[in-house]
């Protein structure tokens, strides 16, 4: 039974509550509810342990339990969002037009975290597999930095992705901890042109390669994929599911799209055309996702999709 705190109820409105239970109904709590409204903004996904944090002009808290928390509204809207499912309650959120905060409640508060980035848009996150404290920014006309210390103090480590003869913005991050790399850790990039990777080393973005990946990027002669993920498409979300690593979901104009062996072979799941996707911390089959108007999940890995909300 969903329980909304009376006060947030009273202060939200019609749109406002709709809303809510179309976040909460994308969560798998309410997986008979639709809600109803008339319009939405693009809205950013992650789960913060087993709830799920649903991100725009607003932020909503959905647990488990069926209680639904709309949390004090950002400074701006939220572009992009991060959590790590091995720090439960910290959260990073990019805003539109630049800047960075950081909750260690799980959103009910934020401060900002950005000094020592450049002042431009941040458009991607990712927190780095295995290391809570470091996280990964995307910034728009520059590159990738990294900060080691959960946000205090920022470093520049790669420049943009280098794709059909121009530099290409990062569109979404992903970091996975893989048995190839420099420590093991690869960060993917969702670019309109396709994904492409780097080694924790930050030597070279590379395509993803079948065999050995280290031995690919030093030899610059990989072996060509038989089941890549489609280039010239623009990746709008990417993500890796914590709990088995080398699984990875991309969404595409063409559809979601899955790999079971860290983005060497891809299988198209469904002409789902989401803007965000989020994976369950615990259950790699589990994901949420979000176009438009309306709000999705899939228990079978993207196989099936159920409508749970339409705003």
């Amino acid at each position: 039974m969903l329980n909304v705190n009376s006060e947030n109820t009273r202060s939200l409105g019609r749109r406002g509550v709709l809303a809510l239970l179309g976040g909460v109904a994308a969560a798998g709590l309410l997986p008979t509810q639709r809600a109803r409204a008339e319009g939405t903004s693009h809205s950013v996904l992650a789960f913060d342990g087993d709830a799920l944090v649903v991100a725009g002009e607003q932020v909503w808290r959905f647990d488990p339990s069926g209680d639904a928390i709309l949390l004090p509204a950002p400074r701006s809207p939220i572009r992009a969002l991060a959590c790590h499912p091995d720090r439960p309650g910290r959260l990073f959120a990019a805003r539109i037009g630049g800047g960075l905060d950081l909750s260690g409640d799980g959103g009910r508060t934020w401060a900002g975290t950005s000094d020592g980035l450049p002042l431009a848009q941040v458009t991607a996150l990712a927190i780095a597999a295995g290391a809570p404290d470091t996280i990964y920014a995307a910034l728009a006309g520059d590159g990738l930095w990294r900060s080691e210390d959960a946000g205090t103090n920022w470093s520049f480590v790669m420049d943009r992705p280098w794709l059909a003869e121009a530099e290409r913005e990062v569109l979404t991050l992903a970091s996975v901890n893989l048995a190839s790399g420099m420590g093991g850790i690869w960060i993917y990039a969702g670019t309109d042109q396709g994904v492409t990777r780097v080694p924790d080393c930050f030597c070279r973005w590379q395509d993803v390669v079948a065999g050995d990946a280290m031995d690919a990027l030093v030899a610059g002669t990989p072996r060509a994929l038989e089941a890549p993920l489609p280039k010239g498409e623009p990746v709008r979300a990417l993500v890796s599911a914590h709990s088995a690593p080398d699984r990875l979901y991309a969404a595409l104009p063409s559809g979601l799209w899955a790999s079971t062996d860290g983005g060497v072979a891809w299988e198209n799941r469904s002409s789902l055309h989401a803007q965000a996707l989020a994976v369950d911390s615990t259950d790699p089959d589990h994901i949420a996702g979000a176009y438009n108007t309306e709000l999705k999940h899939s228990r079978d890995g993207g196989a099936t999709w159920a409508t749970l909300a339409a705003f």
